[in-house]
């Protein structure tokens, strides 16, 4: 092998290895991004588009998170609530907010429903068990999602009636899965 093959075998490992360590870096990240030229998966959720605008572990956020999420007809979030604010930007399409009534008792409870559209935002406060689901048959439901605090521990729930001892703990969530440093055990 020649001293230019070396070296440019060299190189090129040298930068496969910096682009896989600082994938979840801020050094080098554009101060103005294409959304569309963002990773999005659906992280086994059928149905699910998301994209990490702006992510604590993946960007260095400390403060808050910022999520581009698409749900295609009749998808929906599991049953969940999480210790951060969650405020929600309808872009497009319409669909349903479940807020259960009684969050804060032994179990989430009947949850009250809310019609969502597009233009309209929400709020989810702290620890109150949700789900946003679309209802449209014909159109993706398209939202900005803002959470506070990342990364959020996410508990799961089967029913509205299951308490919330029993709720599965998710951390770190999907997203923040591949940039999280401490392993974690995974109760889910």
């Amino acid at each position: 092998m020649s001293g230019i093959s070396l070296a440019l075998s060299f190189c090129l490992i040298f930068l496969f290895t910096i682009s896989e360590a600082s994938r979840c870096s801020i050094v080098g990240l554009p101060v103005v991004r294409n959304i569309s030229e963002l990773s999005q998966d659906n992280y086994g959720r059928g149905g699910l588009s998301h994209i990490t605008v702006a992510g604590s572990l993946l960007h260095g956020m400390k403060e808050l998170e910022v999520w581009l999420q698409t749900f295609s007809p009749g998808s929906r979030t599991p049953i969940h609530r999480h210790s951060c604010e969650e405020v929600f930007v309808v872009l497009k399409g319409t669909g349903t907010l479940y807020l259960a009534s009684s969050s804060h008792e032994k179990f989430p409870g009947t949850p009250k429903e809310f019609p969502i559209y597009s233009n309209s935002t929400f709020l989810i406060p702290v620890n109150d068990a949700h789900q946003v689901g679309n209802t449209n048959e014909h159109e993706d439901l398209q939202m900005l999602v803002i959470i506070s605090r990342p990364p959020a521990k996410v508990f799961i729930y089967d029913d509205w009636f299951m308490p919330h001892t029993a709720a599965r703990l998710k951390f770190p969530y999907y997203w923040d899965e591949h940039c999280f440093e401490v392993p974690v055990k995974d109760e889910l």
